[in-house]
């Protein structure tokens, strides 16, 4: 009952019935008309044996039989001047009349008269007026209406019969078409959006591309390359996570391994032989470099970004804990902080403080520990600007790219893909404004707060 197949099937053969009524109106109005029409020649036919009589009178017993013959009740001529009772009827005629004037009636009126003729009343007779044999002359004839509403319910029934015979074979006829062209391709498109949603990453069972050029050939063409699209992109990200599970496993044991150089080299370190003195401390560099990216390189792996809390917080407040934090190691930078004091914006204070914190502590390693940083209000966030030399070309084409845009020798070029993470999952986001000889600007943008 739900399926598309059978409701087309329904609907074609409602249709089909549709117009088999439209057609069948019309169709019963000229039977009505036609039925008319041969009574009234009939009572012509009639009349004109009146011709051969003395008088035009005949006996009554004859008169009876042409009235008879001819399926009518009485007949008159209608001139200018006089009526003229042409075979009267055989007895007298009591009951509902109706006239009806073949000479105006038009379709639009036999349609309403032919319906009319299904509920009339039992008895009822039909005065009907036609063309007489003459000029001028108008021929009436009296018939009963019982004969013709019977013929119009018979014919009704036949049409009725023939109509279903004709939209059933039709309608099949059309649903085997629609089955072929529509309904078994749409299938096909259905069954494989299912199987697709219950196993996005599979190989097999998906929709094969087709040489149609219609909407049903595009939409399957579609959904073929949709499909191969998402499969090898979720392959793919089965292969990421499987390489980052082993890069993770070899990452935690060259820590260990790296932490055991380390002992090693702060033993190398109470050497008093002065080429052991100076290869240490390059040594030691070498191993804390190592040691930070592999901490990163897990950190960024591991981390989801946490769900943001998004709340009202103090906005100078928080970007001076955050630089009192990044700069603890750098005394000789100093910070403008031009946020007012009763600024305020909407931000999850964690994520506020992390961002915060690592652009400052990337523009005082840009700056090389000597430079102006200054917070800047926007009607959206904060911009971080500083004096540094700027970004190289090669750092800008990355710049939020995990292991690719830092400018630094030994960064892992983490810290701004965390960072707009973080932003973003608060509603922000984070920018680069501005870079060059005479510094670089970052903006921090902030959902707007709520009313």
């Amino acid at each position: 009952m739900d399926s598309l197949s059978f409701r087309l099937f329904a609907l074609t053969i409602i249709a089909i019935l549709l117009v088999e009524f439209l057609v069948f109106v019309p169709s019963a109005a000229n039977y009505r008309q036609s039925w008319l029409s041969e009574r009234v020649q009939a009572a012509r036919i009639a009349a004109l044996s009146l011709e051969a009589a003395p008088s035009r009178m005949v006996s009554e017993e004859l008169s009876n039989e042409l009235l008879e013959r001819a399926e009518v009740l009485a007949v008159a001529e209608i001139s200018a001047d006089r009526r003229e009772q042409i075979l009267p009827p055989a007895m007298p005629l009591d009951g509902p009349m109706k006239q009806v004037d073949l000479m105006e009636e038009g379709m639009s009126g036999a349609i309403i008269q032919t319906f009319a003729t299904w509920t009339a009343p039992e008895g009822r007779m039909l005065t009907v007026r036609a063309m007489g044999s003459e000029p001028g002359h108008v021929l009436e004839i009296i018939v009963p209406e019982a004969p013709l509403k019977e013929g119009l319910t018979a014919f009704g029934w036949r049409i009725l019969g023939l109509s279903l015979i004709i939209s059933m074979t039709a309608g099949t006829l059309i649903y085997l078409l629609l089955l072929c062209l529509v309904v078994r391709p749409m299938q096909r498109v259905t069954d494989s959006v299912i199987r697709f949603r219950r196993n996005p990453g599979g190989w097999k069972q998906r929709v094969e591309p087709t040489s149609r050029r219609d909407e049903i050939g595009r939409a399957q063409n579609a959904l073929a390359d949709m499909e191969a699209a998402v499969s090898d992109s979720f392959r793919q990200r089965e292969r990421l996570a499987q390489l980052g599970e082993a890069v993770a496993k070899i990452n935690h044991d060259l820590r260990n391994t790296l932490a055991t150089a380390q002992i090693a080299s702060d033993a190398l370190s109470a050497s008093d032989d002065p080429r052991v003195q100076r290869a240490v401390p390059r040594l030691e560099r070498a191993l804390e470099r190592a040691i930070n990216l592999a901490s990163e390189t897990l950190k960024y792996g591991r981390s989801n970004t946490p769900a943001a809390k998004v709340q009202k917080i103090h906005l100078r407040q928080a970007v001076e804990e955050a630089a009192i934090e990044a700069l603890a190691p750098y005394p000789g930078i100093d910070v403008q902080n031009e946020l007012e004091e009763t600024a305020t914006g909407q931000s999850d204070p964690d994520h506020f403080h992390r961002i915060s914190a690592n652009l400052i502590r990337n523009a005082a390693e840009a700056m090389q520990g000597e430079g102006l940083i200054r917070l800047v209000p926007q009607a959206d966030g904060v911009d971080f600007q500083d004096t540094g030399p700027g970004l190289p070309d090669k750092a800008q084409e990355n710049l939020f790219k995990p292991f690719a845009a830092s400018s630094r020798r030994d960064g892992s070029g983490l810290g701004l893909a965390l960072s707009r993470d973080l932003a973003r999952s608060m509603g922000g986001d984070l920018k680069l404004v501005e870079t060059g000889p005479e510094g670089t600007c970052f903006r921090l943008s902030l959902p707007a707060e709520q009313d």
